[in-house]
């Protein structure tokens, strides 16, 4: 219940007065106080009282005092939302500044250091030869011999301090990795080129640089990864020259089969003759094309690897934050960073390219996009690490220091802030504790100085929260209307259009949630008053957070370190002028100020989460709805952005303006979404933002238990990676259409399609188009060899298969069968996401047939048999890899997609 007499805290806070001089408490006509009445009266009577309020405030003059003629007069509304945002705008602009300056130092002058335009001439001679997949003569022969050429004429000019040996490795093995829901790889005679360079007497330890020349089909793969092996090869060059002795030797492995899930790594790290000899390792990958390579993942623990960097890195950029987001497996992505930790127990530092992932493993991931400074600060930054530790003596002990994480992160790309994590939970502790003193001080004073404080500010904590859950229910409610009209991705193209959309439509719900409060809940409180004590709510969030991050081990609780830090000594810098004067353009200026460092590091962080984002939103499946998924971002955002903007809320005269400017450009905006104005994608050469579509020409056939041919049909099956599906290419290629869409064979594994990889989780949306048999000239063999009975009433079935150098390998298990082991990996067989056994396999040149085995636990043999396996083979390379009619679809669709083709066959057996 609730009277309409007038609370302690309004007659405290009251404008222009105190609680001395408070009016008494209003009283009916009859003269008794003023009893219970419903809602509607209640909120009509705070309206009269607020209006009465305004009379009292210019009738109290001057006389009042330096405060409250402040509050009387409050921020002007315009003034506060123009300087608020362009405060955000030139903080915006020096992080996109710092973005965009790729070097610090001038041009390499000295023969000793690293030359972009020598490693430019290699990227351009490896990317020349086209696609690379792992069993392709361009990748097996070509990118192998080129490689081999160039590192020979490395040796003959190298100093005689060094001995270069190079070895071309060819391995055999398999493994299982839990990536995209499990799977277990098995690779026959991949290649690995691997070069030693090492003192002449030689050397005990080692540190590993990779990379991988391979690339995906159709994809020149500039950026990944033929760009970091033409690094490589210039430091191989810069160090081999150097008159300074290595004291340890430095390993360069080019690896031939990365892009078939990290085979190649696995081969050298677990069958090389020289990887016991390795300490650590540097590993160049690329999920983007060009900008700043990025730090993204070190460790685990070591944190002297981290060290190393910051201690010689010329162009820093690296992110704990990032290293945190990686692993927890947000990202579908993964590096040979994880074959070399897993399986060789090695610490090391992954760095990679990240911007214009819109291009990333498609045919524009070209050399002319890459810029020579791109190249010039990897060759550097690399250069450099590698040569500290190829001459720091702790790689000999570095057992000694393997404990311990690093909380590490650049400065705009200045430099890199790193210390112990055991140093920042001091740190953050020390943080978390003033916080906690000064909230403690206000919440925690005697009852009659603090009662109604306290009750205001869990109020108002309340009404943030609400303001936070509304903002985000709003966005999410124009997501999925947006997502449902066919309107998917409109942002994808122009980014700004998600801002205007989800951004503005956050911002005003929050706005308008604490305008109502302000209206009709904190009715005659002071502004300046209600400004401090939303101040003191952002403050609490953030030290909540802290205390939530800190529990968690997080090493990114610097973040919030920092949001509680830098606000708390802003406090302490500008209370005294905000009491005596209150919000006046003193107090605005070094309020801002105060909260440079958090914002403009805030603002740095986001950056890179819509980089890195937003790009992968665009090929991450059918079932994931991107605006859902980005607007949830933004509001986050938005959530974080206005957290020490609210009590300019309550500081201002109005919101209404700025309500109203914000509402719409939300409500234009979402307009012109709707009518389809903003197109998704784009082929403008300059900055292409392609679709991305999978074509493969397929014949599958179906085989009983006997052996017999049960069915068999030909088809172009076609794979959107996004959300939208087939909706903007029907009305280019109108044979695909939903009439079209692909059914699951429910009986066979991963319904009958031939999976590349096990994504079937996330692309359940697919076409398949009649066509005409496919020949391939090197057709699949697959046959079984023997069938044993065990000791252990199991059934052992051998099997033969041969063909091209990709192929994926399915098995399911019957009802009333198990898998209880075979013959890849470690022996347990894993299961990927539905319950199907995936195999993925790939061969070099002249592979022998692949021979595996698998054992069925039958618990109750069913009359269609135990066992269903089937095999698909994908044709990447050479005549085999198109069909006329797939050259003819491929022609139909527009120059804004991207569509990957191949031929493949599927077949199926039942045992």
């Amino acid at each position: 219940m609730e009277w309409v007499s007038e609370s302690a805290a309004v007659r405290r806070h009251r404008v222009g007065g105190d609680a001395g001089t408070a009016r008494p408490p209003r009283r009916n006509r009859s003269g008794r106080p003023g009893r219970w009445r419903p809602w509607w009266t209640r909120a009509a009577a705070r309206g009269r009282q607020r209006q009465r309020s305004a009379r009292t405030r210019k009738r109290s003059g001057a006389g009042s005092g330096g405060a409250s003629g402040a509050a009387r007069t409050g921020l002007s509304e315009a003034r506060a939302a123009l300087g608020l945002a362009l405060y955000l705008l030139a903080l915006r602009t020096l992080v996109q500044l710092s973005l965009q300056q790729l070097v610090l130092h001038g041009a390499p002058g000295h023969p000793r250091e690293f030359n972009a335009r020598q490693a430019r001439d290699h990227l351009e001679h490896i990317t020349s030869i086209g696609p690379r997949t792992t069993g392709s003569p361009e990748n097996e022969i070509l990118t192998v011999h080129y490689l081999l050429e160039q590192i020979k004429l490395i040796e003959v000019q190298s100093n005689s301090l060094h001995k270069i040996s190079v070895d071309v490795q060819r391995p055999t093995g398999s493994f299982s990795i839990d990536f995209l829901g499990g799977f277990t790889s098995y690779y026959d005679n991949i290649t690995n080129v691997v070069v030693k360079l090492e003192p002449r007497d030689g050397a005990q330890h080692a540190v590993l640089a990779n990379c991988h020349f391979d690339s995906v089909a159709n994809s020149p793969g500039a950026s990944d990864d033929a760009v970091s092996c033409s690094v490589m090869l210039e430091v191989l060059h810069v160090l081999s020259t150097s008159s300074e002795a290595l004291h340890h030797a430095v390993i360069f492995l080019f690896n031939g089969a990365e892009e078939n899930v990290l085979q190649a790594s696995h081969g050298f790290i677990t069958q090389h003759s020289w990887a016991n000899s390795i300490r650590a390792f540097i590993n160049l990958e690329a999920a983007g094309v060009g900008g700043k390579e990025l730090v993204f993942q070190t460790g685990p623990e070591n944190p002297w690897l981290v060290q190393a960097y910051v201690s010689t890195a010329k162009h820093p950029f690296a992110s704990v934050v990032a290293q945190e987001v990686f692993q927890s497996g947000i990202i579908p992505s993964d590096t040979d960073f994880r074959i070399y930790r897993d399986f060789g127990n090695i610490p090391g530092i992954d760095l990679a390219f990240i911007e214009n992932g819109y291009i990333y493993h498609t045919k524009y991931d070209t050399a002319d996009r890459i810029l020579t400074d791109s190249i010039q600060r990897a060759g550097d930054n690399i250069l450099a690490v590698l040569k500290y530790l190829a001459t720091s003596d702790v790689l000999v002990s570095s057992s000694k220091y393997r404990h311990g994480n690093m909380v590490f992160f650049d400065v705009l790309g200045l430099f890199v802030i790193a210390y112990p994590s055991r140093v920042g939970s001091i740190i953050n502790c020390m943080v978390v504790m003033a916080g906690v003193l000064y909230l403690g001080k206000k919440l925690l004073q005697p009852k009659h100085n603090t009662a109604n404080y306290t009750k205001d500010f869990f109020c108002g904590l309340g009404i943030t929260v609400i303001g936070w859950f509304t903002s985000l229910v709003t966005v999410l409610i124009i997501a999925v209307f947006v997502s449902l009209i066919g309107q998917s991705l409109s942002w994808y193209n122009h980014f700004y259009v998600s801002v205007c959309l989800y951004g503005t439509a956050a911002a005003a719900k929050i706005i308008f949630i604490h305008t109502l409060a302000k209206r009709f809940y904190y009715v005659n409180a002071s502004d300046q008053y209600l400004g401090e004590v939303f101040f003191d709510i952002a403050l609490f969030v953030n030290c909540g957070a802290l205390i939530a991050l800190i529990y968690g081990g997080f090493c990114s609780a610097f973040i919030s370190a920092v949001w509680v830090a830098f606000p708390l000594l802003t406090k302490f810098c500008v209370h005294k002028d905000f009491k005596q004067h209150g919000a006046r353009g003193k107090f605005i200026a070094f309020y801002l100020l105060g909260m440079f460092i958090p914002y403009l590091y805030a603002l740095y962080l986001i950056w890179a989460v819509f980089e890195m984002f937003t790009p992968i939103l665009g090929r991450s499946g059918s079932e994931i709805p991107p605006d859902v998924v980005l607007a949830s971002i933004l509001a986050g955002c938005t959530m974080i952005l206005s957290s020490y903007f609210i009590n300019f809320i309550y500081l201002a005269k109005s919101t209404q303006k700025t309500m109203l400017t914000l509402t719409l450009v939300c409500t234009v905006t979402f307009l012109l979404v709707c009518s389809g104005t903003f197109f998704p994608y784009s082929s403008n050469p300059a900055s292409p933002k392609p679709k991305r579509v999978f074509l493969q020409h397929m014949t599958r056939t179906f085989h009983d238990l006997d052996g017999k041919v049960v069915k068999r049909d030909s088809g172009i099956w076609i794979n959107g990676f996004d959300y939208t599906g087939m909706s903007h290419i029907t009305p280019y290629v109108p044979e695909i259409n939903d009439t079209i869409r692909a059914r699951c064979e429910e009986k066979a594994p991963l319904c009958g399609f031939p999976w590349y990889l096990p994504v079937h989780f996330l692309i359940r949306k697919n076409w398949y188009l009649p066509a005409s048999e496919v020949s391939p000239g090197e057709p699949v063999h697959f046959r079984l060899i023997s069938k044993e009975q065990t000791p252990w009433d199991s059934v052992k079935l051998t099997f033969e298969a041969s063909g091209p150098s990709h192929m994926s390998l399915y098995v399911r298990p019957h009802k009333g069968s198990t898998l209880s082991q075979w013959s890849l990996g470690n022996g347990t067989p894993v299961t990927s996401k539905g319950g199907d056994y995936f195999v993925f396999y790939s061969h070099g040149l002249q592979a022998s047939a692949w021979q595996f085995w698998i054992e069925v636990q039958v618990l109750e043999e069913q009359p269609e048999g135990v066992v269903t396996v089937a095999i698909a083979a994908h044709y990447f390379s050479g005549e085999d890899k198109r069909s006329s009619q797939l050259d003819a679809l491929k022609e139909k669709f527009p120059d804004w997609t991207f569509p990957s083709a191949w031929v493949c066959t599927y077949d199926l057996y039942a045992f």
